[in-house]
């Protein structure tokens, strides 16, 4: 059975988005990737769009959830991303709270660091939980072109 994972932040538009998607072009069908959060603002960043469409993958094919839209767990990992309090605690094997800043204000430049420090996190969590990467993601929202 694949890991199920969740990120979590607050408005669910960029953070925890890119960290979905960094699952999903990672693992591609090895994992099941979800994101949701406490406060969804009902919108992706678009310059979270533009950042992950530079890696080939289109997060404008993903909505901002809340975490009632989120498939029911268990989840395998949970990971709240630097939203405090403000994330409700759900249940899952294994939690992480990585305090990643919040990129939407962020010069380009900065945007793209936060970027890839999420997908180097990812790469981590899947290393440790036993995912073998993929060639290519599946799923909603996988690399241009496939």
């Amino acid at each position: 059975m694949r890991p199920r994972l969740l990120f979590v932040c607050v408005e669910n538009s960029c953070r925890s988005q890119m960290a979905e998607a960094f699952a999903r072009l990672l693992a591609g069908d090895g994992v099941e990737a979800a994101s949701g959060g406490s406060r969804p603002s009902g919108v992706v960043n678009p310059r979270a769009i533009e950042s992950m469409a530079e890696l080939g993958y289109d997060l404008g094919a993903h909505r901002s959830e809340g975490l009632d839209d989120v498939p029911p767990g268990p989840f395998d990992a949970v990971v709240t991303m630097g939203c405090g309090d403000a994330c409700p605690h759900v249940p899952a094997r294994r939690r992480e709270d990585w305090e990643v800043r919040d990129p939407k204000d962020l010069p380009a430049e900065e945007f793209r660091a936060v970027r890839d420090d999420i997908r180097r996190r990812v790469a981590a969590l899947l290393a440790d939980l036993g995912v073998a990467g993929r060639a290519k993601a599946t799923g909603p929202g996988g690399p241009a072109g496939a």
